[in-house]
């Protein structure tokens, strides 16, 4: 099955924040997921994106796929 680069949501109403995870692409957005690679946090102002570089290139390499979602993020990523 193909693996996605993905967000998941957690935190309160009104005030969400997002882990960045490596999941199967047919999981559900909170079921268990293969690997954490970042956190993203919209709120603050300017937003807090945080992502382990090294282990975002393992899994691209690999053949993992992002979804619409991350690539938006990933544009506005200086590092990628």
């Amino acid at each position: 099955m193909a693996v996605k680069i993905r967000l998941m949501r957690f935190g309160k109403r009104n005030d969400p924040k997002y882990r960045i995870i490596v999941i199967e692409e047919g999981k559900k957005r909170e079921g268990k997921y293969i690997e954490k690679i970042g956190f993203y946090d919209p709120m603050p102002n300017p937003h807090v994106l945080k992502i382990d570089q090294q282990k975002l290139q393992n899994w691209l390499k690999k053949g993992a796929q992002t979804s619409n979602g991350m690539n938006k993020l990933l544009k506005s990523w200086k590092h990628f």
